[in-house]
């Protein structure tokens, strides 16, 4: 018997911060707290080699049941689409026009934070309507 393991999605990115918060935004999660003997993530990123300094950011689900999220700086920007996405279940339920209202209002609310509407995906008598988006640097996630 296969024993369920925890995991964390980890994203490549040039502002590893900067694209964590926004998904703390999205989601509704927390930056975790520093290592302890440091007051602030700024403090502790000071005793980092400069080359470290920057590279590397995470966030939490503050209810503990969703995976952490990892941001990790890479030298190279992205070129393809993505192989994996998030979907942000935001209309799990919700059929019809009731559920492209509230894709549309997360739709909108999100692109505030810097997020880039795609394609609609009307529903097809199989799937459901999904609306496609881009993070702040480009990576593909559905709103679901």
């Amino acid at each position: 018997m296969a024993s369920v393991k925890q995991f964390q999605v980890t994203f490549d990115c040039a502002e590893p911060e900067r694209v964590a918060r926004f998904w703390c935004d999205v989601l509704g999660y927390v930056v975790p707290p520093p290592p302890q003997g440091f007051a602030t993530w700024d403090d502790f990123d000071r005793t980092q080699p400069p080359e470290r300094q920057g590279s590397a950011f995470a966030c939490i689900d503050p209810t503990g049941v969703g995976p952490r999220l990892f941001f990790q700086r890479v030298p190279e920007g992205k070129v393809v689409k993505n192989r994996v996405h998030l979907d942000v279940r935001v209309g799990t339920g919700l059929v019809g026009e009731e559920r492209l209202a509230v894709l549309e209002a997360e739709c909108v609310r999100l692109e505030a934070l810097g997020a880039v509407r795609g394609l609609l995906l009307r529903a097809d008598g199989v799937n459901e309507s999904c609306q496609n988006m881009q993070d702040i640097e480009g990576n593909e996630f559905c709103l679901d």
